[in-house]
């Protein structure tokens, strides 16, 4: 079922004619008399290519609506709008079957039973995928990716959707086969069933040539959306529920009667690659972006990883968006990016030696949604989060679960009360995978999200093309709480006797209101000690942390100060950049988004943190507290030729014996270097500890400088600790 649109009633095309009887649609309009004449050849001639016309136009427009529901998640006309048009061009084609065309949209409502299904030979086998279940699994497959390609390669990361494998066959851009997976070799031919799929392109067009023939893999399967309207349907009408979305995919694509399969509600992901004849994309990246210019829903959240250590940063972020699909997804696929590389590694009789699937054991189990709170961060971020009845998943007592933002439970429909499943994959964080809408009772609540803070009161604000609420107000009690314990944390400020329940003494007893108050507790030593199970040693314990951190380097501060976009990484860029915290402050917007790694979103989310009043104040009350701003530019003090890494590029890898990585990479920049995430051909060292990885092995493969601590302390002149 399509959601409410946006802009209903809007058409793209406006139909004059052929759509009522009145007179005021005919072309001579009211007040003229019909002429009743057998048409001339000519007027014939024009009244077919006015019926071409409209039936063209409708074509577009109804793939450009499917486009826009199915690809953007963006509809622009209501459902009834849409059958109307659809029904429009269906009684055209029906009247002039010379202008029918296997890939107008009218195909897709699904054709007249068949008796059985015909087995067809794959060209290109669908092999199975191996796979692994852990990080030293993916170590062994990169490991044996290496050895055996002794180049450089990428990898490209994408989810793996717990469907069903389906190839699409599209020669001089129509579809002509779609076939099952079957044994890998042979499959069944469900082309009357594919053609009912959602959004899936009967026809496929582009700007340049297309391929002779291309077979686009991926995988059918029904959105967590859909199939928990179906099972409602279903206990509607006395019916046994479908168990899970994968096989009620799998039943409809076999079934005889494709208006049957429609129901359904089937839809598409592409991901792969099989028989293809004038195809000019050279890596998977390229492949899929071609793909999406041809109208194809692709795999969504497609990463691109230099090696295994970036890959293993990009795994992180996708389990984190999980969340954000409405589909079952069991693990993360690992591909080299290149085709030329994949054949050098080829095939096992099994499955390709170029991608690997790092899968998880997922966990479900059915609670009841209690209550739904809202908590505010340190960045102002306003979460929704589902309370829970206790329920155990996977040896754990799940009692909460995130529900994101307001878009994610307008999705989910969810309200208090519901009975949902909540998911655990593995290790990441329990999620709310859908509302089991047949268990309503009538007793359900609904949930208004709030639009001021829920703890200051203060306007919530979201910034355009985002899908998180926040809250302004940088003085919030809720915020400050999480922002002190931010700056104080490890990788802020580090500063020792100030971890969390710290903190919530301190706020409790009013000693501190602000960042900026954490360095006049020294002044406050008798009402410390009388803080419940404060001691002398305590107390000098936080007192000597606080000071030590005054000399902390500046993008500990910075990464300190919580402005939105500036994470550890991002801190070190602007210190190595600019040198001191003035002038970062008085940079204009477009030198800060000229600094490499930087960029224009960072850029302004400085720039407006700076530009604010109270931030302006905070950074005053630090200097007044004598925290360290930062040196010039300590580049500009080595000479060309002076320092033994000037002009150099030194990747840290690996736990080093004394150094911390932050550390090694202050000590590179000090000596006139430059750190770098990855290794390459323009790496000049690699400072290398235990548990290294494949970035070591990436440095002896292509010849790279490899360093210990000690060697690396040596080179610089300096000491260890």
């Amino acid at each position: 079922m399509r959601p409410a649109p946006k802009g209903a009633g809007r058409f793209l095309l406006r139909h004059q004619f052929h759509t009522s009887d009145s007179k005021d649609n005919l072309p001579n309009g009211p007040g003229h008399e019909l002429n009743l004449a057998a048409p001339s050849r000519r007027e014939l001639r024009l009244m077919s290519a006015s019926i071409r016309q409209e039936i063209d136009m409708l074509r577009r427009e109804i793939d450009e609506h499917n486009r826009l529901y199915y690809l953007e998640a963006k509809p622009a006309i209501s459902d009834r709008e849409f059958d109307r048009l659809l029904a429009r061009l269906k009684d055209l084609e029906d009247a002039h079957p010379e202008y029918d065309r296997p890939d107008s949209p009218t195909h897709h409502v699904g054709g007249e039973p068949i008796e059985g299904f015909v087995t067809v030979e794959h060209r290109t086998p669908m092999l199975s995928i191996d796979n692994v279940y852990n990080e030293d699994g993916l170590r062994e497959f990169d490991k044996r990716v290496r050895k055996a390609l002794s180049e450089p390669f990428e990898y490209a990361l994408e989810y793996k959707i717990d469907g069903v494998a389906l190839a699409l066959i599209y020669e001089a851009g129509l579809l002509r086969r779609a076939v099952t997976r079957g044994d890998g070799r042979r499959g069944d031919d469900v082309t009357h069933n594919a053609r009912t799929i959602r959004g899936l392109p009967l026809g496929l067009t582009h700007k340049k040539s297309l391929p002779a023939v291309l077979e686009v893999r991926g995988e059918a399967y029904i959105s967590n959306t859909d199939f928990a309207q179906i099972r409602a349907e279903q206990l509607e009408r006395g019916e046994e529920a479908y168990a899970n979305s994968r096989n009620l995919t799998a039943g409809a694509l076999k079934l005889l009667d494709p208006k049957q399969s429609r129901r359904r509600r089937v839809r598409f992901f592409a991901h792969g690659l099989g028989y293809a004849e004038g195809l000019l994309a050279v890596s998977h990246s390229e492949y899929l972006d071609l793909l999406r210019e041809l109208g194809m829903a692709v795999t969504p959240g497609v990463r691109v990883a230099a090696d295994l250590d970036e890959a293993f940063e990009r795994i992180g972020e996708m389990t984190e968006a999980l969340h954000e699909l409405d589909c079952e997804v069991d693990g993360i696929v690992l591909k080299v990016n290149r085709f030329d590389q994949r054949a050098k590694l080829g095939s096992t009789s099994k499955s390709p030696r170029w991608l690997i699937a790092y899968k998880w054991e997922k966990y479900e189990a059915a609670t009841t949604i209690e209550d739904i709170a809202i908590q505010v961060g340190r960045t102002g971020k306003v979460t929704p989060v589902a309370h829970l009845a206790p329920v155990e998943i996977a040896g754990t007592t799940v009692s909460r679960a995130s529900l994101h933002n307001r878009d994610e439970i307008e999705r989910l429909g969810v309200m208090i009360g519901d009975r949902v499943i909540v998911e655990k994959a593995g290790k990441i964080i329990p999620h709310v995978l859908r509302v089991e809408i047949e268990a309503r009772t009538g007793k359900e609540t609904g949930f208004q999200f709030p639009n001021g803070c829920p703890v200051c009161g203060t306007e919530l604000i979201r910034e355009p093309e985002e899908v998180d609420f926040r809250c302004p107000n940088p003085n919030c009690p809720a915020r400050l709480r999480e922002t002190l314990r931010f700056f104080a944390s490890r990788g802020a400020m580090d500063i020792d006797g100030l971890g969390v329940k710290r903190v919530e003494q301190l706020l409790d007893a009013g000693l501190v209101a602000g960042l900026a108050d954490i360095y006049r507790l020294s002044n406050r030593r008798e009402e410390l000690l009388a803080l419940e199970r404060t001691g002398e040693k305590s107390v000098e314990k936080l007192l000597t942390g606080i000071e030590v951190s005054k000399a902390r380097p500046l993008w500990r501060l910075l990464t300190g100060l919580n402005i939105r976009h500036v994470g550890t990484r991002n801190a070190q860029v602007l210190e190595a950049e600019f040198g001191t915290l003035d002038a970062i402050m008085t940079a204009s917007e477009d030198d800060l988004a000229a600094t490499e790694e930087i960029g224009p979103v960072i850029a302004h989310s400085v720039r407006t943190f700076f530009d604010t009043p109270a931030s302006r104040q905070l950074v005053e009350e630090f200097r007044a507290a004598g925290l360290n701003f930062g040196t010039p530019i300590q580049r500009a003090a080595v000479k060309e030729g002076d320092g033994p890494l000037v002009g150099k590029t030194v990747v840290v890898t690996g736990t080093l014996p004394t150094l911390k990585r932050q550390d090694a990479d202050e000590l590179i920049r000090r000596h006139g270097g430059k750190p770098s995430g990855s290794v390459s051909r323009k790496t000049d060292f690699v400072l290398a500890g235990e548990k290294a990885g494949s970035k070591l092995d990436k440095a002896t493969e292509l010849g790279v400088k490899i360093l210990d601590e000690a060697q690396f302390l040596a080179l610089l002149g300096e000491s260890a600790g």
